[in-house]
Parts: structure tokens; C-alpha cells; sequence
């Protein structure tokens, strides 16, 4: 994933874990707004979460953000 992606999903789940707590759980539609607006992107971060990783639906916030800093 670019950097500006990688950024944006690592200040989100920093927020939903600030605001909810270590267990807060989000899916990959939450680095994104409603309306389909940069699909490439969207692709790429869904090839990322679903068959790269083959991540379920929902992950903790605290492991994609992990995920995410490190490299993976």
C-alpha cells in the first residue's frame, strides 16, 4: 500500500481505539468515505485485508495498525 493510504489507516485506528478502547473492531470500509470516490484505492486495500492477509471482516483496530507499521 502507498504511504498515504498506510498513514490514514494507522491515524484512524488510532482514533477508533482512542475513542472506543483496545477491542474496538473495524473493517476496511472505515479508511474510506460512503461514496465510492477513488476505487483503485479501495481495491488495493481490500486485495490487501482480504487476500493477502485473508483477514476476516472485522479485525481489531490494535492488529491492522500493528500490521500496518510494520509492513506486513
Amino acid at each position: 500500500m502507498n504511504a498515504s493510504i498506510s498513514q490514514k489507516i494507522i491515524a484512524i485506528c488510532n482514533e477508533k481505539i482512542e475513542k472506543k478502547g483496545e477491542n474496538v473492531g473495524l473493517s476496511f470500509y472505515a479508511f474510506f468515505a460512503n461514496k465510492n470516490d477513488n476505487p483503485k484505492l479501495l481495491m488495493e486495500v481490500a486485495e490487501w485485508w482480504i487476500m493477502k492477509h485473508q483477514l476476516d471482516h472485522f479485525e481489531k483496530a490494535v492488529k491492522i495498525r500493528e500490521m500496518v507499521q510494520n509492513g506486513l
